[in-house]
């Protein structure tokens, strides 16, 4: 009994949806702090941070839709819409991890506590009004990875640079609408969709369509400002970051066509289980790695030649 309800406990936190906190990171390596020990412990306690916070968000947001997760074909065998975890539980679940959530926090620095307790109030107030709203719902789901990557400056501490918000904002935003297009996509009857979520009810295929289209569209024009900026040419040693554009396109691309078809159940799974996904973003990243480490030697020994 005691295992059946820590199993359904663990399940209702969200494990998997853990990875989404490791933007968090990010800034270490983009801040070429990579061989200080204690940016990864700072950036690393703000992440678990983040990871008990989302816990906790998402425990409260599956009390307040319970009901409606009952008609989701996937979201009713949650613990909560499925009867398998009692209500009283789950509440002291989510304040037990959001007490966590901010002791944790408070040990890097009183600017993370302050993220935290910015991005638990924004989660708060998005389950119970913002996520009706149609744009704001998805504009808030951008606006949670953009403090936690904000989390991860500050917590090393650098400067939060402007390109951090313009860069992380528009690829989750892209991300946000594609969510939309996945959830419209497994509930096909519009009727079925709007009872779940209301928003649902007005996004159209065809209107989703078009803001994946301008919000890819604005991602890697985002990627490419950033990229040839003077700052991270400056920072890195080399404009070769510029050169990764085609994983970037093809991930975006590939992601927005396998949400569209609603292959997989949300973006989580699709990033989980999708290889070809995970060999372009692997290819990305260690790209990026050479590049940060030897991009500049390899530019000045490719005009030696010259």
């Amino acid at each position: 009994m005691a295992m059946a309800f820590l199993k359904h406990a663990i399940r209702l936190a969200r494990p998997e949806h853990w990875i989404k906190n490791i933007i968090v990171l990010f800034p270490v390596v983009f801040a070429r702090r990579e061989d200080d020990p204690q940016a990864w412990s700072s950036a690393a306690l703000a992440s678990v941070a983040f990871c008990l916070a989302s816990s906790a968000s998402y425990i409260f947001n599956d009390i307040f839709d319970r009901d409606k997760d009952r008609l989701h074909p996937r979201k009713s065998g949650r613990p909560l819409a499925a009867g398998q975890i009692s209500l009283l539980a789950a509440a002291a679940e989510a304040a037990l991890l959001f007490v966590a959530a901010v002791a944790v926090a408070w040990t890097v620095n009183q600017i993370v506590l302050g993220i935290i307790v910015a991005y638990l109030l924004m989660q708060l107030v998005y389950t119970l009004w913002l996520k009706q709203k149609m744009l704001v719902d998805v504009i808030c789901i951008a606006m949670g990875f953009v403090l936690r990557a904000a989390a991860g400056a500050v917590a090393i501490p650098v400067e939060v640079s402007p390109w951090l918000f313009v860069c992380t904002f528009t690829i989750c935003l892209f991300m946000g609408f594609c969510k939309r297009c996945n959830e419209l996509a497994t509930l096909a009857v519009r009727e079925e969709a709007r009872q779940h979520r209301r928003t649902l009810g007005g996004y159209s295929p065809e209107l989703l369509t078009h803001l994946i289209t301008l919000s890819a569209g604005v991602a890697i024009v985002a990627f490419l400002l950033y990229a040839s900026s003077n700052r991270t040419v400056n920072n890195l040693g080399t404009n070769y970051l510029i050169y990764t554009l085609p994983a970037v396109v093809y991930g975006i691309s590939r992601f927005a066509m396998l949400s569209m078809k609603g292959v997989y159940s949300d973006p989580t799974a699709l990033i989980l289980r999708d290889r070809p996904f995970q060999y372009t973003m692997a290819i990305w990243f260690a790209t990026v790695i050479a590049i940060i480490f030897w991009g500049h030697d390899v530019e000045r020994w490719l005009r030696s030649l010259i």
